[in-house]
């Protein structure tokens, strides 16, 4: 999950995507590269003995936390924020995220990872590990502007480091059907990205800001909001794809 711009939705989406492939059966990995901790912080994990960032710098596994059945976290932490300098010298550096993952990647069905706002080695490591990216944006002017450098990014790390990697869906988050920038701004990503943009659109509701307070998911916060309804929407249409 991936946006160089901060606040549109990332972690959140890759909580509800996640809870919501729970429930219609998959085994998920949701993992936290951001040195924010944002998405552990909304799962009810801080301060964690096992990290993200322990397991890059090489002093333990990669382990799971479980959240709810079929839903296990790897939680991150503000001293992640050091990594990219500690690691600068390291060989390989791009590949030790994949390395890691490789001997968990039968546990699941899906694995979800939580990127920062920023194009650094945290996010190269997340894009040499993954399948595909999953853009969330606003329906807003200044997001719809950086949009090729996203793009840009990706081919980068699809020609130097990760040749399989492409965009598995880009979809709206934040939206308001009554605004009229919003529905042309919907409309040209729909004609930027084309068949990659997803029909679900995740509609501006407060209760999506709300879960988190109380560390669980949308489904378990207010499963008949629009976000519980629109998560579950966009989750079938992911499934459908992958199948």
């Amino acid at each position: 999950m991936s946006n160089h711009k901060g606040g549109v939705g990332k972690t959140t989406s890759t909580l509800n995507i996640g809870a919501a492939l729970t429930k219609l059966g998959q085994r998920v990995l949701l993992v936290d590269m951001d040195p924010q901790a944002n998405l552990s912080q909304s799962m009810g994990f801080e301060d964690t003995e096992y990290s993200i960032y322990g397991a890059l710098r090489g002093k333990h596994e990669l382990i799971p936390y479980q959240v709810i059945e079929n839903l296990d976290l790897i939680p991150s932490t503000l001293e992640l924020s050091a990594v990219e300098i500690e690691l600068s010298a390291e060989a390989g550096r791009e590949y030790i995220f994949k390395e890691l993952l490789a001997p968990h990647l039968d546990s699941y069905d899906f694995v979800f990872i939580d990127c920062p706002p920023s194009l650094g080695l945290l996010t190269i490591n997340a894009l040499t590990a993954a399948n595909e990216v999953f853009i969330p944006l606003q329906a807003h002017y200044l997001p719809l502007r950086g949009l090729t450098k996203i793009t840009e990014v990706i081919d980068k790390i699809r020609k130097r480091l990760n040749p399989t990697l492409k965009i598995g869906g880009v979809f709206v988050t934040q939206f308001d059907n009554r605004k009229v920038l919003m529905r042309d701004v919907a409309d040209s990503i729909k004609e930027y990205f084309n068949e990659n943009v997803f029909k679900s659109k995740i509609r501006d509701n407060i209760a999506l800001a709300e879960a988190p307070t109380g560390g669980v998911d949308i489904f378990r916060y207010d499963p008949k909001s629009h976000g519980a309804e629109d998560y579950m929407e966009l989750a079938k249409e992911i499934l459908k794809n992958k199948f």
